[in-house]
């Protein structure tokens, strides 16, 4: 393996790597939101509080899918990067970081916001909120 392919492979796997770690911000960042807007809707006694907890969730969520779509498509660049014969890399563009190939159905942003890694936390947190809306509307 040439030094450029290593570089290649490199610079895949540090795309990689920011992209996890914006994905588990992301989650941070959405329990402390929305456990913060619940606090303070207790504390002010402000039911609107829960409702607007809504909007950093699904934001959030978006954010996340999106995070967790590139994060797969620049694994599987990464993983033809690594099985291509020599030959043909040094044929192909040097450096390249272009995911178009891999972006179809299965890796849609659409179809990773299903997925069960996001459904099990943002959608939990998702529905918890609609609970607590319904519950302190009835009150």
């Amino acid at each position: 393996m040439t030094a450029d392919r290593l570089k290649h492979l490199e610079f895949l796997q540090s795309t990689i790597s920011r992209m996890a770690g914006n994905s588990f911000l992301l989650k941070g960042w959405t329990v402390t939101l929305v456990a913060a807007l619940f606090a303070l809707a207790a504390k002010e006694s402000d039911k609107r509080l829960i409702v607007l907890a809504l909007f950093p969730s699904v934001a959030f969520w978006g954010l996340d899918a999106y995070y967790l779509c590139q994060e797969r498509l620049f694994r599987m660049l990464y993983d033809d990067l690594r099985k291509l014969p020599q030959a043909e890399y040094e044929k192909s563009e040097p450096f390249s970081m272009s995911t178009k190939k891999y972006s179809h159905g299965r890796l849609s942003w659409f179809r990773t916001l299903w997925t069960p890694t996001l459904v099990g936390l943002h959608g939990v947190i998702f529905f918890t909120i609609i609970v607590f809306v319904l519950v302190v509307k009835r009150r």
